[in-house]
């Protein structure tokens, strides 16, 4: 349930073009405590840290030219890039995950430490999230850091979802990012 706040309101601000980050404030509270209930948690087991680590480590010698060919290559289609991902174990946990919420969770991915994918519940439009404010205002701040998106209407989940983002964390040493879709209806 919106706390304080209709659907309908949020729908008449869209409509009028009222920015939604007056509603992310609003549920700056419900968001930070979904982070420390329930994302903390699942971001400490093991398919997530060592995905992480072995992308780390593959990736490791990869220029910016590199990162924005392979970008290239997920933004075409091209299988070879997009279904390792899309594959992997990490990625059938995290679809486990957003299952598991019940209609809470809209997405959710994982990156490394160069803002590359690593696993994901929902294919991405793109590969290389490095270049947007959910990489840059979690991995590079420090294992506490947090950015919530602003409130937006979502057209594929019929929803208005807030995108919470926040390091992954090894041993208190930032190894990479999520960023969890959150239908913001849901946020108590």
């Amino acid at each position: 349930m919106i706390k304080n706040i209709t659907r309908v309101a949020l729908v008449a601000a869209l409509i009028s073009g009222v920015s939604f980050s007056a509603f992310a404030n609003e549920y700056e509270a419900s968001a930070k405590s979904l982070v420390d209930s329930q994302i903390k948690g699942w971001l400490e087991n093991p398919t997530v840290i060592d995905a992480v680590k072995a992308q780390n480590a593959a990736h490791e010698g990869l220029s910016q030219a590199d990162i924005d060919a392979l970008d290239q290559k997920w933004r075409a289609g091209d299988a070879a890039v997009i279904d390792p991902v899309l594959n992997s174990d990490l990625s059938t946990y995290l679809t486990g995950v957003k299952e598991g919420g019940e209609g809470l969770y809209t997405e959710i991915f994982v990156m490394d430490n160069k803002g590359l994918n690593v696993g994901q519940s929902d294919k991405t439009s793109d590969y290389w999230q490095g270049d947007e404010a959910k990489w840059q205002e979690t991995y590079s701040v420090g294992p506490d850091a947090i950015h919530l998106s602003d409130v937006e209407e979502d057209e594929s989940s019929q929803t208005f979802q807030m995108q919470i983002s926040l390091p992954v964390v090894d041993g208190g040493s930032v190894i990479g990012a999520v960023t969890v879709g959150v239908n913001a209806e849901m946020l108590e």
